[in-house]
């Protein structure tokens, strides 16, 4: 069984059936990987992790810095007598009430696994159209109500699929099931906007502001469609877990990986040098 840490105790079973998260989903969720005795990215998930709190109202604690976050994870992962671990770190309001919460104090759980390897050589992309997204701005949080996500997830399985996009209600490709999209067409690298109602996720931003330095490649935030898909010469998809997935497949069209690998290459640069730093 592995062990979890909750509130900075490490314990088996922190199971509640009358917290906030589990009744209204009324909680932020940050999934990071540790690998090379380094949390990767981990500054840019905590900012964003405290600007999703302040967003949701949550009340902060004084003790909850980055040395705390990090002393806490660490403490979970050699606990579970992990080298390499993806955490996920859940924050939800800790009170009792209905929709109107009586406080807004937080619980903190962390909780780790082993980390494989996770990207794929050959890669297939569907599109699920049956339920839309949102473009509101929570539609930018990583919330655990995802069940727009889950029921993607299910489509992809029934249908053969590594991942589907997810569309918003103007039928612009938003993201996919786990991860954010980038589309290259040429020189020509475009993602979709904050307001089609994607998460605003790190490797996303760190990709963005690599690109905008870059003298080859231009990034663009754009409103795109499905239909797009057809004239793209590349395709990748990119998260916190996998970092960059190449995309090889979707419908009959399939994709070239070159600036993917270029990404990839460069992006692996940027974590070493910063563990480099850090130690």
């Amino acid at each position: 069984m592995c062990i979890s840490n909750f509130n900075g105790l490490l314990q088996n079973n922190v199971t509640s059936f009358d917290n906030r998260a589990f009744l209204y989903a009324d909680a932020l969720f940050d999934t990071l990987v540790y690998k090379n005795n380094s949390l990767v990215f981990f500054e840019a998930h905590y900012f964003r992790l405290l600007a999703s709190m302040r967003q949701l109202r949550m009340d902060i604690p004084n003790f909850f810095t980055q040395e705390y976050w990090q002393q806490e994870i660490i403490k979970t992962i050699e606990a579970n007598t992990l080298t390499n671990a993806r955490v996920r770190t859940t924050v939800f309001r800790d009170a009792l009430g209905l929709y109107t919460p009586s406080k807004h104090e937080i619980s903190i759980l962390i909780q780790v696994s082993g980390l494989k390897k996770a990207v794929k050589e050959t890669y297939s992309l569907g599109l699920y159209k049956d339920q839309l997204l949102n473009t509101n701005t929570l539609d930018n949080l990583k919330t655990t109500n995802r069940m727009h996500n889950v029921l993607a997830a299910i489509y992809a399985k029934e249908n053969g699929f590594d991942n589907c996009m997810l569309i918003n209600h103007k039928k612009q490709v938003a993201e996919t099931i786990n991860a954010n999209i980038f589309f290259v067409v040429g020189h020509e690298v475009r993602t979709p906007p904050l307001s089609s109602g994607c998460i605003n996720g790190v490797v996303r931003q760190e990709i963005i502001d690599f690109l905008k330095k870059s003298k080859d490649y231009q990034i663009k935030e754009v409103e795109i469609t499905s239909f797009e898909l057809q004239n793209a010469d590349e395709v990748f998809l990119t998260n916190s877990v996998v970092g960059i997935q190449p995309v090889t497949q979707y419908k009959r069209k399939t994709y070239v990986t070159h600036i993917s690998d270029f990404l990839v290459q460069n992006i692996c640069k940027k974590q070493k040098k910063h563990i480099t730093q850090k130690n």
